[in-house]
């Protein structure tokens, strides 16, 4: 089945120098760019993540220090990548969760203003979970009736996640060939960062979902407590969480002065 897209969709894989999206790093990207009229464009590149590899994750993915030693750093790459993607919703295997989290630190680290505002996400993985719950491998094996070679490799990795999202639109008539209702979908919950600090409540009101101040709006503990910002973006949080509280709070400004 060809998807139904309105815009370009970039499907995309990362491997990483281990799972912590704000100390972590990437050492390879692959991406597989599919057009409205289901031409595809690909492009990978290995990284030097300009910190050691563990050797655990050398045993997973199989990219060691040595083979990234003299590739550039992502900040040399990220303008290239960006406009690969700026154009284009988003598609990955676990990526709401992981995926974009670490790209957009990757991308805010390289002052590339990375922005998730006109983009859609579609996570295979949230809707291979609520169909069949299963890993990547699995999910190939099922939907495509073939062994998944080369599995955690990124190319390997990303060309199986847009195969798998075809066959399961293939599969599950209540699935819409749409990438609106496919990112609605794939979503677990709605959150205005990517990391799961800041919520929507109800009513669509960004709210913290952590700590002292959990379930209370954002608005009102930044008016409230001003030292609280500055806490937030002296601690350790993800970039794009502290982006997204300065964008909130420059919006309440605004809205009082007007």
């Amino acid at each position: 089945m060809q998807l139904n897209l309105t815009k370009p969709i970039c499907f995309f894989d990362l491997e990483t120098t281990g799972i912590n999206i704000t100390h972590d790093r990437i050492v390879e990207i692959s991406i597989l760019k599919v057009f409205p009229n289901g031409t595809e464009e690909s492009k990978t590149w290995l990284v030097n993540p300009e910190m050691t590899i563990p050797n655990e994750v050398i045993e997973i993915h199989g990219i060691t220090n040595e083979k990234v030693a003299n590739e550039p750093a992502f900040k040399e790459l990220a303008k290239d990548i960006y406009n690969m993607i700026k154009d284009s919703d988003l598609g990955g295997f676990n990526s709401n969760r992981f995926d974009i989290p670490l790209l957009a630190e990757e991308m805010l680290r390289a002052e590339v203003d990375f922005d998730m505002k006109n983009t859609l996400a579609v996570d295979v993985q949230t809707i291979f979970h609520k169909m069949e719950q299963r890993t990547l491998s699995a999910a190939y094996k099922f939907y495509c009736d073939e062994s998944l070679d080369n599995a955690h490799s990124a190319e390997a990795d990303t060309k199986a996640t847009f195969e798998v999202l075809k066959s399961q639109l293939d599969k599950y008539e209540e699935l819409e060939n749409d990438t609106k209702f496919l990112a609605e979908f794939s979503s677990r919950k709605k959150i205005a960062d990517f990391a799961g600090f800041i919520t929507f409540n109800k009513e669509g009101l960004e709210c913290f979902s952590f700590g002292k101040h959990k379930g209370k709006l954002v608005t009102d503990v930044l008016e409230k407590e001003p030292g609280y910002f500055g806490w937030l973006l002296n601690a350790d949080f993800p970039l794009y969480t502290k982006k997204v509280l300065t964008a909130i709070k420059l919006r309440s400004f605004n809205n009082k002065l007007g």
